[in-house]
C-alpha cells in the first residue's frame, strides 16, 4: 500500500485540498454501491460521509480511520455495515429527516446513527416513539437481572441484621426463590379465599346466633376462624414492612394500602366494642361496627398480589383511560338524549312512570347497557321506538373502545412473558461469557505449556484448539454447577 504520494491516490489542488462540492465518491456498504456528491454531503460536514472527503488529502491513516476498506482506483470505501439501515440513514442528506424501515431493530438502527455520525435529531418522531419503547424494555430486562442477581449475591460485607431482612424480604415477597417461599405464597392465597368465604357465610342468618340483647351476630366458630385470618395478615404485613428496603415506598404503594385496608376494620371494630361503649350509645357503636365490617371487602383484592393477570388487567385498565373516558362520555350524552327524549314522549300517556327527566336518567342507563330490569319502561309507541334506538346506540357505544382496551391487554400480557423470556436469556448470555472468560484462561495457561515443553514427550504431537479449551469444562459439566444453574 503506497501513501499520499500514489499516483492512484485521489489528485488534489495544489494547495492539499479537493473541490468539496464537486467531489463524487463510491461507498459501498455491505455489497451495496452508492454514489454521493460533495454539495450532498456538506450539508452535514460533521457526518462520517462528509469526513470522507476531507479526508482524502490526508493520506491512508486518515481514509482506514474513517472506513475498513479503500480502492484508490475506483475511488470506492468499503464499509462491513448494515445496507439496510444505510439505505434510511442517507435520507437525512436529500430530505432532512430519517424514518426506520420495518424489521429493523430500533437499538441497531441508532447504533449505526452513532457510527454514521448522525443525529438523533433528524429521526422521525414517530421512530423515536419505537425506539424509546424499546429502551424502556431494555431497561427493564436490566432492571429485572440486575433484582435476580442480587437475590443470587451475598455481600460479605453486610450486617447479620441485613442478610435476616433480604432473606425474609426474598422469602415472602418472591415466591419463585425457594419451595418454602411458594408454600407461604399458597398458604396466603389460601387464608385469603377463607376469610372471604367467611365473611360471605356470616351474613346467612341460619348460621347466625342471637346474644342476650336478642341482636343477631356472626357464629363464634365463624369469629374465630376471621381472627385466625386477621392474624395472618398482620403477621405477613408487619414482617413485610420490617424486612422492605424502603419503607416509605413500601407504605405508599398502592397494594399495601389494600392490606391495611383489610386489617384496618378488624381492629377499629374491636376497640370500639370494648371502648366506645363507654364514650358513646351502644346502638351507635353497633353501627359503626357494621360499617366497618363492609370494608372487609378490601381483602379480595389481596388477590391480585398472587395473579399476574389480575395485575395484567389493572394495568390495562391504567394504559385504557382515554378510552374509558370516549365510553362513559358516548354513555353520558346518550342517556341524556334519551332519557329526555323518553320524558317528553311518555308525558301523553296517563299510566306514565317517566316522571321527570333526572328519574328518567336511570331508565336510560339500565336501557344502554341493555340491561333492563323492567320497573321503568316506555307505554307509548313513540317511546318504545325511542327505547329501541337507545338501546342499540348503548350497545354501538358500549362496543367501539373495547378492542382497543382489549390490544393494551394481551400486549402488556404479552410484553411481560417476553421480558421474562429475555431477562432470563440475559442470564444465561452471563453465565456463558463467564465460562468462556474460563476456557479463554485456560486456553493460554495450556499454550505456556506447550511453548516451554511441559507437556512430556508427547508435546511435540499436541495442538491446541478451540475444542481443547472446552474438554476440561465439559468433564466437569456433570459435577459442576453455576450459581445461576442452581437456582432455576
Amino acid at each position: 500500500i503506497k501513501m499520499a504520494g500514489d499516483s492512484r491516490f485521489p489528485d488534489v489542488d495544489a494547495d492539499g485540498s479537493e473541490k468539496n462540492d464537486e467531489t463524487e465518491i463510491v461507498v459501498n456498504v455491505g455489497g451495496v454501491r452508492q454514489v454521493f456528491y460533495g454539495d450532498h454531503l456538506n450539508q452535514y460536514p460533521e457526518t462520517r460521509l462528509a469526513e470522507l472527503i476531507n479526508c482524502l488529502s490526508g493520506g491512508y491513516d486518515s481514509i482506514f480511520s474513517l472506513c475498513d476498506d479503500y480502492d484508490p482506483g475506483k475511488r470506492e470505501f468499503y464499509f462491513d455495515r448494515d445496507p439496510d439501515a444505510f439505505k434510511c440513514i442517507i435520507d437525512v442528506y436529500y430530505f432532512g429527516e430519517i424514518h426506520m424501515k420495518k424489521g429493523i431493530c430500533p437499538i441497531c438502527f441508532k447504533n449505526e446513527m452513532e457510527f454514521w455520525k448522525v443525529d438523533l435529531k433528524f429521526l422521525d418522531d414517530c421512530c423515536k416513539t419505537h425506539l424509546s419503547e424499546k429502551k424502556e424494555e431494555l431497561e427493564e430486562i436490566a432492571r429485572r437481572v440486575q433484582l435476580i442477581l442480587d437475590d443470587l449475591g451475598v455481600d460479605a460485607s453486610e450486617s447479620r441484621w441485613k442478610r435476616c431482612q433480604k432473606y425474609i424480604w426474598k422469602f415472602l415477597e418472591k415466591p419463585e426463590s425457594s419451595y418454602p417461599a411458594r408454600v407461604i405464597a399458597v398458604l396466603s392465597f389460601l387464608f385469603i379465599l377463607i376469610s372471604s368465604v367467611v365473611m360471605c357465610v356470616g351474613t346467612i342468618p341460619d348460621l347466625q346466633v342471637v346474644d342476650a340483647e336478642g341482636n343477631r351476630m356472626e357464629h363464634p366458630t365463624l369469629d374465630s376462624i376471621e381472627t385466625a385470618c386477621i392474624g395472618w395478615f398482620t403477621m405477613e404485613y408487619v414482617l413485610r414492612l420490617i424486612s422492605s428496603p424502603n419503607k416509605l415506598h413500601f407504605a405508599l404503594s398502592f397494594m399495601n394500602i389494600v392490606d391495611v385496608l383489610a386489617i384496618l376494620p378488624f381492629y377499629v371494630s374491636l376497640t370500639l366494642t370494648h371502648l366506645g361503649a363507654k364514650l358513646m350509645e351502644l346502638s351507635n357503636v353497633q353501627q359503626a361496627v357494621q360499617a366497618l365490617r363492609i370494608m372487609r371487602i378490601a381483602r379480595i383484592f389481596k388477590l391480585a398480589r398472587h395473579s399476574s393477570g389480575l395485575q395484567t388487567l389493572t394495568y390495562a385498565l391504567k394504559r385504557s383511560f382515554k378510552e374509558l373516558g370516549l365510553l362513559l362520555m358516548y354513555l353520558a350524552v346518550g342517556i341524556f338524549v334519551f332519557s329526555a327524549l323518553g320524558y317528553t314522549m311518555e308525558q301523553s300517556h296517563p299510566e306514565t312512570l317517566f316522571k321527570s327527566i333526572p328519574q328518567s336518567f336511570w331508565w336510560a342507563i339500565i336501557t344502554m347497557t341493555t340491561v333492563g330490569y323492567g320497573d321503568i319502561y316506555p307505554k307509548t309507541t313513540l317511546g318504545k321506538l325511542n327505547a329501541a334506538i337507545s338501546f342499540l346506540c348503548g350497545v354501538i357505544a358500549i362496543a367501539l373502545p373495547i378492542h382497543p382496551i382489549i390490544n393494551n391487554f394481551v400486549r402488556y400480557y404479552n410484553k411481560q412473558r417476553v421480558l421474562e423470556t429475555a431477562a432470563k436469556h440475559e442470564l444465561e448470555l452471563m453465565e456463558l461469557n463467564s465460562a468462556e472468560g474460563k476456557a479463554a484462561s485456560s486456553k493460554s495457561e495450556l499454550e505456556d505449556l506447550v511453548r516451554e515443553g511441559k507437556e512430556g514427550p508427547y508435546s511435540s504431537r499436541l495442538k491446541v484448539s478451540h475444542s481443547d479449551t472446552f474438554i476440561h469444562l465439559l468433564s466437569e459439566e456433570k459435577h459442576y454447577r453455576t450459581r445461576l444453574q442452581s437456582c432455576k
